[in-house]
């Protein structure tokens, strides 16, 4: 549950190679090879950043001030860059020559020490790993960090790579034989999604807060660390940019309220009308 209603700022999504419509080519991130892990979660983060600048903007401007310091960073992933992790130990196991730059971006730190040097942040940075719900968790960790005066905005962020050997055998394991399943995506897929969080009526036209009352999907997983809350936070932000209004986000552990109006005290009696809309999944 959150504590405080939290302001979004900005959001932004990324697929690659799940043969969706929107999918984009991969971007090109110098010091990063093989994997979309680190390319996908550095664009939306740069999406984010560059369209909501102040307090993180880009080094080639007038982030020399450091205004980065009121920025932090939390990533989440529930098995990381399984593509490079993959690839390493098939080099090793073939006794190819060890790769160094390999180890380096099979850690997802990597990525937000670069996204850390564009955009010259210097707020706490974090990688973790969740389990059931990463929106859910991602929201509260935007919580309790903005309980430090000296952080004005929080970016989180959740990437998520396609099947393989490796994310099948670990998500067999994780869910006690494959009760759920592991991500239907092609190999080489990857998604992310980002948001930008900051206090609620700091200049954030759309607001989130928990519900009262769990969403009607209360208790459903689509599968262990899916980021697919994510993509639907980010939909429905954008659906209230266009047309205001409210909007009730179900959730497995629990329900948000998204609305247009800043007052953390708004009416949500409307969200029943608003919470059946259909918006596109990433897995679609």
């Amino acid at each position: 549950m959150l504590r405080a209603p939290l302001g979004i700022l900005a959001t932004a999504t990324a697929t690659h190679g799940t043969g969706r419509d929107d999918d984009i080519p991969l971007p090109r991130l110098p010091g990063f090879v093989e994997s979309a892990f680190s390319p996908l979660a550095y664009e939306v983060s740069r999406q984010c950043l560059t369209e909501r600048p102040d307090g993180g903007t880009s080094r080639s401007s007038e982030a020399e001030s450091g205004g980065g310091s009121r920025t932090a960073v939390a990533l989440a992933s529930l098995l990381g860059d399984t593509t490079t992790a993959d690839l390493a130990s098939r080099r090793m196991v073939s006794g190819q020559v060890h790769n160094p730059l390999l180890f380096m971006q099979a850690t997802p730190n990597s990525v937000l020490g670069h996204t850390s040097r564009e955009f010259g942040i210097t707020g706490q940075m974090f990688s973790t790993s969740f389990f059931d719900d990463p929106l859910t968790e991602l929201l509260a960790m935007a919580d309790l960090l903005l309980e430090d005066p000296e952080l004005e905005r929080v970016l989180v962020l959740g990437v998520e790579l396609g099947g393989g050997e490796r994310p099948a055998a670990m998500h067999r394991e994780l869910t006690d034989g494959g009760a759920l399943p592991a991500p239907d995506l092609p190999p080489s897929a990857g998604l992310a999604a980002a948001v930008l969080l900051g206090r609620a009526g700091a200049g954030a036209p759309v607001t989130v807060r928990s519900a009262q009352t769990p969403g009607a999907d209360a208790g459903a997983v689509d599968r262990p660390g899916g980021i697919q809350g994510l993509f639907d936070l980010a939909a429905a932000h954008r659906q209230l940019l266009r047309n205001g209004g409210i909007r009730l986000l179900p959730g497995p552990a629990t329900a948000f309220v998204l609305t247009a109006d800043t007052s953390d005290t708004a009416d949500t009696s409307g969200t029943a009308d608003t919470a059946d809309e259909t918006e596109t999944h990433a897995h679609q």
